[in-house]
Order: structure tokens, then sequence, then C-alpha cells
């Protein structure tokens, strides 16, 4: 029979009522429990020896319990307690630069985090009478994106590709990239080795990116609840800053391991397995959580939160589970290419299987129309280069300048990694090349211009970079400026065509 149980705290003068049930069983991380009939899904419990717990199902009159933390020491029999309150986890500016746990512990090494508030891990998203359409463009750093598939404040693109192919090293180059701009960034790593947060770390605190992140570990060593709950801990943070009008970058990396653990969790949980093992609700456990990124209204102090979710693929399989469940669920995918990662080609993305389908809208006018016949000419440079390798005989002179432009494009678009550009930057490149100006340099010309065309611009007219960023169009003066600057360091550099 159910008991409650009331605890007098006469030192504190209040009474603390209580249901009380029983363990029945214990199964790796999951606890069997009677005798709880008052208990709902997501409650928190707590074991006698201190250890909580969330409700994660029920069977018949049992209560399922996944454990927060180690289940070592909860034995059948012992006492569980349930007094009726959801999942709250702190949240607060004090999370600024720290690392914690998928249960907002810190695990730095560092004082204790002072919470502002405490958030229910599990919300509904904003509605749509709460949102407005995407109108700013998320700067990453990186022209292939930039350039060729834009992203908004506010959109949830997926990062898609096999593994050690550059998903993760991109999301990282965003981060940087919000350095001085304002941008709150949330790093949440869910069942990756251990050695290679510490590289991401290392890297972020090297650039002094870590005042203005968050990371989440829940790394493949921690515990199973906690690596299910990092995603939505992660959002939970990053709501509390949108809440605030400001705007948030997530980046969750990957989902792929966080399907994996809601996979076991469920498996020991009983429920009847699916496609390739994996439960009917694992669209629902993925697009509660996308769903919750948004740019709010200006009635609602005008906040957003992007997400960056990261999927891994096996072999260029695009078909999976899990990985069509997301595509279906975001605003875009970004397609990284094994093939062309192989070829040296960095970063490896696919512009025929990447799409931003809401990102263009919110790209600056001056980038839109340096970049409008990107991706088509690239296409376009892709096929007639393997047709010209096929060939033996000779290519008519059309077919050779637009393998020529197709070359300089190329050295455009690769980027070494961590070494994110300024849009106006971008936009220099760009309009170098559109001009032909590049079209007739050899390689490493290609590549001193890339050192060098900006620092010389810099110096020589730096109201004119400030002009595009703060108008973020390409007027006729500004051509005009930019075609007498192109011109100005030809003549310094002395460079002549190939």
């Amino acid at each position: 029979m159910p008991r409650l149980q009331v605890v007098d705290h006469s030192l504190e003068a209040k009474f603390e009522i209580r249901e009380v049930g029983r363990v029945e069983s214990v199964r790796k991380f999951i606890v069997v429990a009677k005798n709880l009939p008052s208990c709902i899904n997501g409650q928190i419990l707590e074991f006698e020896g201190g250890i909580k717990g969330i409700v994660m199902g029920f069977k018949e009159d049992k209560v399922q319990i996944l454990v927060l933390g180690s289940a070592a020491t909860i034995r059948n029999g012992d006492e569980v307690f349930n007094r009726g309150e959801p999942l709250l986890l702190p949240v607060g500016e004090q999370f600024m630069s720290r690392i914690v746990s998928g249960i907002c512990e810190p695990v730095d090494g560092r004082a204790p985090i002072a919470p502002d508030a405490f958030y229910p891990v599990f919300r509904d998203a904003p509605g749509v009478m709460d949102r407005v359409p995407v109108e700013k463009t998320l700067e990453t750093g990186t022209i292939a994106l930039d350039a060729g598939i834009p992203i908004a404040f506010g959109q949830r693109q997926l990062l898609i590709g096999d593994r050690l192919t550059g998903k993760t090293t991109v999301a990282i180059d965003a981060i940087l990239n919000q350095k001085s701009t304002g941008v709150i960034c949330i790093y949440c790593c869910v069942g990756k080795p251990y050695a290679s947060l510490m590289n991401i770390l290392y890297l972020l605190h090297e650039r002094q990116a870590m005042p203005y992140t968050i990371v989440v570990n829940a790394v493949s060593s921690a515990p199973v609840a906690e690596q299910y709950l990092a995603p939505y801990t992660a959002c939970m943070l990053g709501e509390y800053f949108m809440a605030q009008g400001r705007n948030v970058l997530v980046v969750f990396d990957d989902l792929t391991k966080h399907a994996w653990i809601y996979r076991q969790i469920s498996l020991l949980l009983e429920r009847a397995p699916g496609r390739e093992a994996y439960p009917g609700d694992i669209f629902y456990i993925h697009s509660q959580l996308v769903e919750r990124a948004g740019y709010l209204k200006p009635e609602l102090k005008g906040g957003s939160m992007t997400f960056f979710p990261i999927v891994e693929i096996l072999q260029g399989d695009v078909t999976g589970y899990i990985s069509t469940n997301l595509i279906s669920m975001t605003d875009g995918q970004i397609y990284f290419n094994s093939g062309l990662f192989n070829k040296g080609f960095r970063p490896a993305i696919d512009f025929g299987l990447s799409v931003s389908r809401i990102g263009s809208k919110a790209q600056w006018p001056a980038m839109k129309e340096a970049s409008k016949s990107l991706r088509i000419d690239y296409l376009q440079y892709q096929e007639l280069l393997q047709m010209s390798q096929i060939r033996t005989s000779g290519l008519s002179k059309e077919a050779e300048a637009r393998l020529r432009r197709g070359s300089a494009m190329t050295l455009i678009l690769s980027q070494g990694k961590h070494g994110p550009m300024a849009i106006e930057q971008q936009i220099v490149f760009l309009y170098a090349l559109n001009k032909g100006v590049l079209d007739h340099l050899t390689t490493d010309q290609i590549k001193r211009f890339k050192e060098e065309i900006y620092p010389f611009i810099q110096t020589h007219d730096p109201e004119l970079l400030s002009a595009l960023r703060k108008d973020k169009k390409l007027t006729d003066k500004m051509k005009e400026k930019f075609d007498q600057l192109l011109e100005a360091y030809a003549k310094e550099k002395e460079l002549h065509p190939a």
C-alpha cells in the first residue's frame, strides 16, 4: 500500500509531506519501484542514500526511474521518496565560462555556481505567435557557409557527415567567430571521448572564447542519465539568456550518440524496439529539443537561440533513421563529404547536398550580390573537371577559362581550421573572384592574395570596410574604391598573369 510520511523539521518550523515507496529491482541505471501512485513523468525522486532519479515511465503499478548518478549503492527494499517536484535545474549569468555536468553541477574544480533562477529541463517550445521571421545573419566565419549556405539567428542547421570530416571544427569555428559580438555560446558534448573534449577546451581557452561560452560535459564516461539530459540542459541554459533578449548559439555534439543512449535506456525500460532497434518515440525525443530554437518577437525582448546539431553517419549514408529524422525537423543541413575531405578540400562541404532553407532571407545584401551564382558555378566546375579528366582531346577556350575560374574559386573557398574570417573579408575575396582578378594568377599568387589583400585594404582605406559592415551593401562608390584598391595591390605586388 502507498504510504505518506510526515517529517517534522522543528528547527525550521515547517512540515514536509512525501510519498514513500520501495525499490523492487535494479537494472544497471534503471530502478523499478512500487507504492508510488502519485508519480508523473519527469518528476524527481530521491533514494535513501541521497541519490536522485527521474521518472521515465510506468509498468502496471510500478514506476521506472532513471538514476542520476551511480546505482551501485541502491538495493532492493530501499525506500524511495517522492515530493512531487519536477526536474528543475539552476541557470544564471554565473554559468558563463564554466564547465558543468548534464545536471548543471560544476565539474571544472572551481567554486560553486550561484544560480539566478531554476528552469524546467523539459518545457514547451515557444509558440508560433511568440516568434518572428529571421532577420539577422549568424556570422560563422567560414566562407563556404556565409557565402553559399547562410545561417540566420534562430535557425536549426544540421551538420551531418562521416567521422573525422570536420563537423566539430566548423561548429567550433562558429563559436570562435562570436568573440566581441555579444552572442552567448553553449557547447554540449554528448558521448564523445574525454580526450576530444579536452582538446576543444584547450582551444577555447587559448583563443579566449571561454568568457562567453558554457560547456556542458557529458562525455562517454559520464553517467547515462547525464548523457541523456545534457542536450536539454544546454537548451535550458540557452533559454535563460534568450528570455533576456540575447542571442545564443548552441552546438550539440553529437545527437547520434544521444540517440544511442536513449536506445539503451528504452531497451532496459522494456519498450518495444522498432527500426534499427530505436524506440518509437525517438523522433519526439529530438523534435521536442530542436523546436525550442527560434527568434522571439520584440514584446518578448527579441532574443534568439540558434542550434547546430551534429549527426554522425556511416560511409556517407544519409538515409539512416536518426539522420533522416533530424533532416526533416531542421531548417537545412550542411553535408560533409569524406571524398572531398580525402582530396584535401577543407572544409569538406558538399554544395550539392547542403542547403539552408531560410538563411538567405537574413543574408547581407552585399554578400548576396557577391555570392549569387557561387554555388551553381562551383557545382558546374566540379562536373566540368570530371569531364576534363576523362576526355583525351583538347578543351575549348571557354572550358579552359571556366576551369581556371573554378580553380580560383576552390582556393577561395578552402579555409584552414580555427581561422574564422570576417564577412567583409569574405566579400573582398568574392568581389575579386567575380571581377576575374584571380583567373590568370598562379596557385601561389592566389594564396598570397588571400593573406595580403585584407590587411592591404585595412591599411589604405579602413573606412571602406567600416562602411561595408555598417550598410551591409555594395554601392557603386564602394565598387569603384575596391577596383582602385585591387589595381593598386596588383601594381604594388607586381602580380602578372600566369
